[in-house]
């Protein structure tokens, strides 16, 4: 995480790829599928080009009183042929793989106190999400984790839709509204490529449900337009009792 240079009370999700997969909560976007049809099938059509190479490479080398006799006189493909197939079924797979590198998403994220998002006057914390890559990518699914104050770790504890959340917060004396605000994103909501820092909202929190809250954790998977899926954890509070964002400090840029 890192505050850009004169953005007072601003903290943002670092948008790097990558990551383990050991690691649950790991600020770190990273893949998580591949489309079957897009990746997987031009990578198996030059393993069998392959595969037909060698054996007619070795078939080439036998003696030719042996090739009458099978399996030796089995020819698949001729030499020229193959290697047009073998040209263009590697073209394929590094075209695809370059292709996916440049229309794959970089998902982020931004939190600043910002006063009159809830309770006229008061500061809030205010999270959204962005994607900063160029082409659109579509949510997949939503899921969230909350850890009250003063319970153990929940990094075991399973992913639930916002409703659930909301029971949780409820349970702890919070009210919907007044303390905090979340969004939730259906299967399909785009998020397309901004080029900029504007955000969508994902939650806003006021003082006292950042005081009563240990962390809230919203896990958000989307898939780009050739079809690869994506991962990526935000911590809504991280940062939103750090000394350098003070609650009432307007960010300078957002």
């Amino acid at each position: 995480m890192r505050s850009p240079p004169g953005g007072g009370g601003v903290i943002e999700g670092d948008r790097r790829g990558g990551g383990r997969d050991d690691i649950p909560l790991q600020d770190t976007q990273r893949r998580v599928g591949r489309s079957s049809l897009l990746f997987t099938a031009p990578l198996v059509l030059l393993a069998v080009l392959t595969l037909i190479l060698l054996w007619e490479a070795v078939r080439a080398n036998v003696s030719p009183g042996a090739r009458d006799d099978w399996p030796w006189r089995l020819r698949l493909l001729d030499t020229e042929a193959l290697g047009s197939l073998l040209a263009v079924a590697v073209g394929a797979v590094l075209a695809r793989a370059q292709y996916a590198r440049t229309v794959r998403p970089y998902l982020g994220y931004r939190g600043s106190w910002r006063k009159g998002l809830l309770v006229e006057g008061e500061s809030a914390w205010r999270v959204g999400i962005l994607n900063c890559g160029q082409h659109i990518a579509v949510i997949e699914s939503w899921e969230c984790r909350v850890v009250p104050r003063g319970e153990p770790d929940g990094a075991t504890a399973p992913w639930v839709a916002v409703p659930d959340v909301v029971a949780t917060l409820t349970a702890c004396g919070l009210t919907a509204g007044r303390d905090y605000q979340l969004i939730a994103f259906g299967t399909g909501f785009p998020l397309v490529g901004t080029g900029n820092y504007d955000t969508v909202p994902v939650g806003i929190f006021s003082q006292r449900c950042v005081e009563e809250v240990e962390s809230l954790h919203v896990r958000v998977r989307v898939t780009d337009v050739v079809g690869d899926s994506y991962e990526r954890v935000l911590d809504c509070l991280r940062g939103a009792r750090a000394e350098y964002n003070v609650p009432g400090a307007e960010p300078v840029n957002e």
